[in-house]
């Protein structure tokens, strides 16, 4: 028996420049919030923050992290479209 296709887009439909930029800056922003966890977590830890400053100062640079490589991985694939 033969697969059936599954999936968003149809074998004859490729997704729109607008999709794939969206999808860029998607894995940018997961990417650049792992990076944003690793550095910034050890780079508070050195600076001696512990509880609630950890956190926040993790958090603040995970976001800082993820928006900036998203945004990025965005213009890349948008250039690349």
């Amino acid at each position: 028996m033969p697969a059936v296709p599954g999936g968003v887009y149809n074998q004859n439909q490729q997704p729109s420049c607008f999709d794939r930029m969206k999808m860029g800056f998607t894995i940018g922003f997961c990417v650049g919030m792992a990076s944003g966890a690793l550095f910034g977590g050890f780079s508070a830890l050195r600076y001696g923050l512990r509880g609630r400053e950890l956190i926040n100062n993790v958090g603040k640079v995970m976001v800082q992290g993820g928006g900036t490589f998203g945004t990025f991985m965005a213009i890349g694939t948008g250039i690349r479209c």
